[in-house]
């Protein structure tokens, strides 16, 4: 038993030293997948260019309100709108601080009936006045 002890004393003073074995990186096989098969395109037909919708297109009698702004004369809808616009941003009507919000001067507080609308209430409130 004295002979283990001391055996076992050697081996816990003297730290176990490792060799440092130099292993080869493992080689990775590359895995081949079958590539998918490609498709055969088709033959596109060139892009068919978009007709308006011939309700936005028929020309609208405006009334005697909005006729004060964008003329008396029948025009499609699409063009009121811009007409609108075109006054609205000549006066200077857009709200500053939001733009969405359209500020009424005299002329266009006979269409809207109010004060201020946003831009989006705007058309529905154009078309009230349109025939």
């Amino acid at each position: 038993m004295a002979t283990a002890k001391k055996a076992g004393k050697k081996a816990a003073k003297k730290p176990a030293v490792k060799k440092a074995v130099k292993r080869a990186a493992p080689v990775k096989k590359a895995a081949k997948k079958a590539a998918p098969a490609k498709k055969a395109k088709k033959a596109k037909a060139p892009a068919k260019k978009r007709t308006p919708n011939a309700a936005f297109m028929k020309a609208m009698t405006p009334s005697n309100a909005l006729a004060a702004i964008i003329g008396d004369r029948p025009v499609p809808r699409t063009e009121v709108t811009k007409k609108v616009w075109e006054y609205i941003k000549k006066n200077n009507l857009q709200d500053a601080s939001k733009r969405t919000m359209i500020n009424a001067d005299a002329k266009l507080r006979e269409i809207f009936k109010k004060g201020q609308v946003s831009m989006f209430e705007m058309t529905k409130l154009i078309n009230n006045h349109l025939s």
